[in-house]
C-alpha cells in the first residue's frame, strides 16, 4: 500500500476505534451485576453497611458519655472500635467480619465512583460518584483501623512482656507535623476546605433526600420508607454538623499555626457542646443524629441499589 493508499482520516478513525472499545469495556463493567460487581462483593458490602450502622450507633452512645464529662472517652471511629475489641475474642472476630464488609463495600463503592450511578445522569451522577469515592477511601480507611485490635487476642504478647504505654498520637500531633514542613499551613488550610465542603454535601443531601434514589422503592414499604426519610435526612444534617466542625477546627489551627486548636470528632463534640447556651441542646441533636443515621444504614443494607 502507497501513502497515497492510506486514508487522510486514518489516524482519526484508530482513535475513534480505541475510544469505542474503551466505552465497550467500561459498559461492560457497569453492566456485570451492576455497580457492586459479584454477589459476594454485594453480599459482604451489605454486611460491611451494618457495621457502619453498628458504628455510628457505638459512636452516638460515645457522644452521650462525653457530654456526661468522661475526658478520658474517644468519642470516634477509633473509641468505637475499641469498644467492640474490649469484649475479647468475640469482639476480634466481629471486627475480622467488620473489615471483611467494610472493604467489600468500599471495592462496591469504588466501582460506583467509576462507573456507577446509571439511573441518574449529569450534575446528579458526578455528585453521587464523588461521593462514592469518599465513601470509599472512609469504609477502607475504618478497616484498616480495625486491623491491629481484631488480631490483638490472636497475636499473643510480644517477646519481653507487654510495651510501655505510650501517648496516643491525635489529630493535633499529625497537624504540628504538618506544620513543620514547607507549606504545611496550606496543606492544613486545604484539609479544612476538604471537611467543609463535604459537610456541604451532606446537608444537601439531608435536605433534598437525594439518597432515597439509592435505594430499591420495591423493596421499600410506605413505613419503612418514612423511616429512611427520618433517619437519613436527620442523620445527614448531624454528620455535617461533626464533620463541619472539624472543618473549623482545621481552619482555626491553619490560621493561627497552632496545632492544638484542630482536632477530630472528639474535639468536634466539646467545640459544638461549648457553642453558646444551646451548644448542649445542638450536642443532643448530633447524638441522636448519629444514631438515627445508624438505623438508616441497616436500611441502605437492606435496600441499596446495585
Amino acid at each position: 500500500m502507497t501513502p497515497a493508499d492510506v486514508p487522510a482520516d486514518a489516524p482519526s478513525v484508530g482513535v475513534a476505534t480505541r475510544r469505542a472499545r474503551l466505552r465497550r469495556a467500561v459498559a461492560g463493567m457497569a453492566d456485570a451485576r451492576g455497580d457492586a460487581g459479584p454477589y459476594g462483593v454485594e453480599l459482604l458490602g451489605r454486611g460491611g453497611l451494618v457495621s457502619y450502622g453498628v458504628l455510628h450507633l457505638l459512636l452516638a452512645g460515645l457522644a452521650v458519655v462525653l457530654m456526661r464529662g468522661s475526658p478520658t472517652v474517644h468519642a470516634d471511629q477509633q473509641g468505637a472500635i475499641a469498644v467492640i475489641a474490649g469484649i475479647g475474642p468475640v469482639g476480634a472476630a466481629l471486627l475480622g467480619l467488620s473489615i471483611l464488609g467494610l472493604v467489600a463495600f468500599g471495592v462496591w463503592q469504588t466501582r460506583a465512583a467509576l462507573v456507577g450511578f446509571r439511573w441518574v445522569s449529569g450534575g446528579e451522577r458526578f455528585r453521587k460518584r464523588c461521593g462514592a469515592a469518599g465513601k470509599a477511601i472512609a469504609m477502607f480507611s475504618m478497616a484498616s483501623l480495625a486491623f491491629k485490635p481484631a488480631i490483638g487476642p490472636f497475636r499473643g504478647p510480644p517477646p519481653g512482656g507487654p510495651p510501655a504505654p505510650s501517648a496516643p498520637h491525635g489529630v493535633s500531633d499529625l497537624v504540628a507535623s504538618l506544620f513543620a514542613l514547607p507549606g504545611g499551613r496550606i496543606v492544613v488550610g486545604v484539609a479544612a476546605a476538604v471537611a467543609l465542603g463535604m459537610a456541604c454535601g451532606m446537608c444537601w443531601t439531608g435536605l433534598h433526600a437525594t439518597y432515597l434514589g439509592d435505594l430499591h422503592a420495591a423493596r421499600l414499604t410506605r413505613r419503612l420508607r418514612r423511616i429512611a426519610v427520618i433517619a437519613g435526612s436527620y442523620g445527614n444534617l448531624a454528620r455535617a454538623t461533626l464533620t463541619g466542625s472539624v472543618g473549623i477546627l482545621f481552619a482555626v489551627a491553619a490560621i493561627t499555626g497552632d496545632a492544638h486548636r484542630s482536632g477530630g470528632f472528639t474535639q468536634a463534640m466539646w467545640f459544638i457542646e461549648g457553642a453558646g447556651p444551646f451548644g448542649v441542646v445542638a450536642m443532643v441533636g448530633v447524638s441522636g443524629g448519629l444514631a438515627a443515621y445508624g438505623v438508616y444504614c441497616f436500611i441502605d443494607a437492606y435496600a441499596r441499589r446495585v
